[in-house]
């Protein structure tokens, strides 16, 4: 199988496990699919929107490659960066549904004002307030490096825009406004996306 081939089926086993497996489970224990869309106002509904044309360029990425409309970057091609980006996104892959399973009952997909789940802040949240943001960060990085081509490229600097600005300008305000000095103190000593980075003081 061709490179391109191996992102292609990378994004199908993410998509299942990262949202379909784990909306089954959220079901399955809750009633509800953990899913709430986009509800809030035009930053909600841009964050979610780029979201979306981030993940629709990034699976265009292998295709494009796979039917020649588009090639790797030359200074990116060697096998042995192909071999690196499959390893970086297999571990993201591992680490979204650790992640996810640690955020519990808690576990979202978009805000709804109305809901007040217990703040998730032990084990690997611990370490890092969106742990799986940092992991779609890895798995999005080792794609862009398994077909490294332009547009593979776009829809990393995509996804990190829109992670960005949803983590930034929705899920922090949210949090802020539902969890109060409990999510404040949390935010001054415990990273963003990296131990220690991206405090709120």
């Amino acid at each position: 199988m061709n490179a391109a081939g191996v992102a292609l089926v990378l994004f199908a086993v993410f998509g299942v496990l990262g949202f379909g497996w784990r909306s089954w489970l959220q079901y399955r224990r809750t009633g509800s699919s953990g899913f709430r869309g986009i509800s809030g106002g035009a930053t909600e509904w841009i964050a979610g929107a780029g979201f979306a044309v981030a993940l629709a360029v990034a699976v265009s990425a292998p295709i494009l490659q796979l039917y020649n409309v588009v090639a790797p970057l030359s200074a990116l091609s060697a096998v042995w960066i192909q071999i690196a980006g499959i390893a970086i996104a297999v571990a993201g892959i591992a680490a979204t549904v650790y992640a996810q399973l640690q955020m519990g009952d808690s576990w979202r997909i978009g805000v709804d004002e109305r809901e007040h789940t217990p703040l998730v802040h032990t084990g690997v949240f611990g370490r890092v307030r969106n742990p799986i943001y940092t992991a779609m960060f890895a798995f999005g990085l080792g794609i862009a490096l398994v077909t490294p081509n332009p547009v593979a490229c776009t829809g990393f600097i995509l996804l990190v825009i829109t992670i960005e600005l949803q983590v930034r300008r929705v899920e922090e305000p949210h949090l802020s406004r539902t969890h109060g000095d409990e999510y404040r103190a949390y935010a001054a000593t415990v990273g963003r996306f990296i131990p220690s980075v991206g405090l709120i003081r």
